[in-house]
């Protein structure tokens, strides 16, 4: 499950997704996350799906790709559906002890989890479509306003896009150490939940130790560079919005706009 995590990944393609500007995806992912909390009735998740779809299409990454990306989420959707189900008042349709399943609860816990669902899959669109470098740009494009506040937009940029690049990282050097573990007699999969994140110890300690060993490499590499900061750092390619950035923006904002005034009107 851990090699499913697909935050953080880069899959390259000649692609019209892939061509955007990363401001542009940025912005766009934040107008989709905005819209969905708009929507107040199931039949409106038929559109999210069909825009969903088109947008994977364009995209040309392949659905197995992103549908993988579903499964580490399983735990928190699973939560999800029996809070709903189960603490939501209405009318009973079973019930054991204190837990009472409400047919109001089980509609509740299906929309919540759809909207979990596209959430995910949209907005791992995102990643999966821009190199961690358009991206960095694209997020201190987006802060460069702040720079009049003396907000740090280019480090905090760089933070979050380093972040996001060692993910991926880190998920298989877990998965390293957890096979090389697994090789010496240890089990992770038996016993109690107390038992199995006590067997986590020995993961972790030689995982935090890899972590702060490839932060040191890497600032030294930056040093070595000439890396210092954003002061009089240039670029090789300047970041200009085309005319397809301006119309998916134009239509993902005016669709959100109309979503937010009709589940205020009606």
């Amino acid at each position: 499950m851990i090699k499913d995590i697909t935050i953080g990944q880069y899959i390259y393609k000649d692609s019209l997704v892939h061509r955007l500007d990363p401001r542009t995806k940025i912005i766009v992912s934040m107008l989709f996350m905005i819209g969905i909390f708009f929507i107040k009735d199931y039949y409106e998740y038929i559109y999210v799906l069909a825009l969903t779809a088109i947008s994977i299409y364009l995209s040309k990454i392949p659905v197995a790709k992103i549908l993988k990306g579903l499964k580490p989420i399983l735990p928190l959707i699973v939560l999800t559906i029996i809070m709903n189900a189960f603490f939501t008042s209405g009318e009973v349709i079973f019930q054991f002890l204190f837990f009472k399943l409400t047919i109001e609860g089980l509609a509740l816990a299906a929309f919540m989890s759809t909207r979990i669902i596209f959430l995910i899959i949209f907005t791992s669109l995102l990643t999966l479509t821009t190199s961690p470098i358009n991206l960095t740009h694209g997020i201190e494009g987006l802060l460069n306003p702040l720079k009049k506040l003396k907000v740090p937009a280019h480090e905090i940029a760089m933070m979050m896009s380093i972040a996001l690049r060692f993910i991926p990282t880190l998920i298989d050097e877990t998965d390293k150490i957890m096979k090389a573990q697994k090789a010496r007699g240890a089990d992770f999969e038996s016993g109690n939940i107390i038992k199995k994140t006590k067997s986590l110890i020995p993961v972790l300690i030689p995982l935090f130790i890899s972590a702060f060993t490839r932060a040191d490499e890497l600032a030294m590499a930056m040093e070595a560079r000439g890396y210092r900061g954003d002061e009089g750092r240039t670029r090789f390619r300047e970041q200009r919005l085309q005319l397809n950035d301006y119309l998916i923006l134009l239509f993902f904002l005016v669709l959100t706009i109309f979503v937010g005034i009709r589940s205020v009107v009606f």
